[in-house]
């Protein structure tokens, strides 16, 4: 063990005193905010300048209540189609409306003059199918007809309780919302890691075989202890890093935030905490938001996500690296893994697939039992934590994600110990199974 544990220290500190492991451990969090802001970022800064549209009605109906907006200005024109069809200049198309638009609601025809798109395109039609209603619902001769259905338009928002759990009304009620986003950032985080330090070791396996370092190191230490120290290395740098995203995000919420946040909010978040049924009309503001506010600044709750992602992460990336090891002592070059890397990432490209599914139904069996396979189940499981599941099913995968390490790193320990030795022969996977089968 003390071999072992002078290979965990070397690969440990030759990656944490990297300056790449530094920036990448502050800015990953930026980074990860970013990505959830990016859709919003790309909708504001695609738009593209105003485009005019000529609008030739012949009903006389919709084009005089066509609202102009930063996107699209309608301009009204007293001409035949053909002839407004002509006048190019400055104009994005020409959009005809044809006499019976109530009766032959297809009685719409955009001439472009340029390539359109489907959000252009859906933004007319929303607008001409709103005055068409419209127009449509004066036929029924009710006086302040919009005055009435302004009045009567209600937005309705529901807190959820589990009854599961308590059924007293002092339980903190949860939010879908906040418990699907969660999930989403910490299955990437998971997906992240897995493909990111498992590729690691095996590029690390490969150099030192290039350099004919590890035929030095076999000499000191058995090919097992060398992989175990190299997998259990670069394991701790993965929790560090985890750890410390921990802590900067507990500081965030316990002491950032609450300067930064008007008190109102501050106490209604508080008071969601404690439990109390009028928390969100404390506060006044949307209850998803206030949920949000409740969750990042509630250090017994982001210690669970954080404690439950350190125990996946490592047992998660113990399971992967030891398969990445093997097909590093394998190979002579990065090139020649593309083949056995195909088998190791299905799984993990399969488990993102199955984390988007978790999002409708965190409970269904396809959830559960992905979350139960030593494959899957880093990802998913980890998707599914934020929704509350019962901590039997968190600590009944953690155990077989555990076992099947043990059962995995024997397996790959098997190729690893041949492997460092071949060179110049790319082997097949019929000749890795032979590796397994040889005795020592």
């Amino acid at each position: 063990m003390s071999n072992v544990s002078i290979i965990i220290q070397r690969e440990f500190n030759e990656r944490v005193r990297k300056k790449s492991f530094i920036i990448s451990t502050l800015l990953m969090p930026l980074l990860m905010l970013l990505l959830m802001a990016a859709p919003a970022l790309v909708m504001q800064f695609s738009r593209g300048e105003e485009k005019t549209i000529a609008v030739v009605d012949q009903s006389g109906l919709v084009a005089p209540q066509l609202e102009d907006d930063e996107e699209l200005s309608f301009r009204i024109v007293d001409m035949p189609v053909e002839e407004a069809r002509k006048q190019t200049e400055g104009l994005f198309g020409v959009l005809w409306i044809g006499a019976d638009i109530l009766a032959d609601p297809s009685a719409v025809k955009l001439y472009a003059n340029s390539s359109s798109s489907l959000s252009l395109e859906l933004s007319i039609t929303g607008r001409i199918e709103r005055i068409l209603e419209a127009e449509k619902l004066k036929a029924y001769d009710i006086d302040n007809l919009q005055q009435i259905l302004d009045e009567v338009a209600t937005s309705v928002t529901m807190q959820t309780f589990r009854n599961d759990k308590s059924q007293e009304e002092e339980t903190q009620a949860g939010s879908s919302a906040v418990a699907t986003a969660a999930g989403f950032i910490l299955g990437m985080i998971l997906y992240m890691f897995l493909l990111m330090y498992g590729a690691m070791v095996m590029q690390s396996v490969i150099e030192e075989k290039q350099n004919r370092v590890l035929e030095v190191m076999v000499s000191s230490v058995r090919p097992f202890q060398l992989m175990l120290g190299k997998i259990l290395g670069v394991a701790a740098v993965a929790v560090v890093q985890v750890l410390i995203w921990g802590v900067l995000i507990v500081v965030l919420g316990s002491f950032v935030m609450p300067m930064l946040l008007p008190e109102e909010v501050l106490a209604g978040a508080q008071a969601m905490q404690q439990g109390m049924p009028d928390a969100t009309a404390l506060a006044g503001v949307n209850p998803d938001m206030l949920q949000a506010v409740a969750a990042v600044t509630d250090t017994a709750y982001i210690a669970k996500l954080f404690g439950c992602l350190v125990l996946f992460v490592f047992g998660g990336y113990l399971l992967y690296s030891a398969m990445f090891a093997a097909v590093g002592s394998a190979v002579d070059n990065v090139q020649d893994t593309q083949q056995f890397q195909l088998p190791i990432t299905l799984p993990i490209i399969l488990a993102l697939i199955v984390m988007m599914t978790v999002i409708k139904d965190p409970n269904s069996p396809l959830a559960f039992w992905c979350s139960m396979i030593p494959f899957t189940s880093p990802i998913v499981m980890m998707a599914r934590v934020p929704y509350g599941i019962p901590w039997w099913e968190v600590a009944l995968s953690l155990a077989l994600l555990y076992a099947s390490f043990v059962a995995m790193v024997w397996f790959a320990a098997k190729i690893y110990r041949v492997g460092i030795f071949m060179y110049g022969k790319k082997p097949s996977f019929k000749e890795l199974l032979k590796w397994v089968r040889y005795k020592y």
